[in-house]
């Protein structure tokens, strides 16, 4: 179990787990498919309109297998879940803050790029270009 509280300990290794440049394109398409799918589920869930959280939930699932497969190119694995609320908690602090943090910080353009170096073995791309 996790000493720091989830987005410091997701952020501290965001880096590492994401330089893969196929994966890291995958992911710039792929989460903002996992938020409009979030926003279509709730909206479907509103105005109980079966077909939209459908569609918000086929959105969200297509999001996620495109990320697995991203990961799976990479030298660093993510850590295991340790249950389903870890699942739920990691999942959803990834898409809404952690990843558009990493992009709107132009970490995921150094990574893409290879500002931050050919591969960080620990920490993300502002840690490595501050050793």
């Amino acid at each position: 179990m996790r000493e720091e509280p989830l987005l410091r300990w997701q952020w501290r290794g965001y880096g590492r787990n994401h330089q893969h440049p196929r994966n890291l394109l995958l992911h710039i398409v792929a989460v903002p498919m996992f938020m409009a799918g979030t926003v279509l589920g709730a909206y479907g869930i509103l105005l109980l309109s079966l077909p939209a959280v459908a569609l918000g939930l086929v959105c969200m699932g297509m999001s996620l297998a495109l990320q697995g497969r991203g990961h799976r190119l990479e030298a660093n694995a993510p850590e295991p879940f340790a249950g389903p609320a870890d699942i739920a908690g990691r999942i959803f602090a990834e898409q809404w803050i952690t990843f558009p943090r990493y992009v709107l910080s132009g970490q995921w353009w150094r990574a893409l790029t290879g500002e931050c170096g050919t591969r960080v073995t620990s920490g993300d791309c502002a840690e490595t270009s501050q050793r």
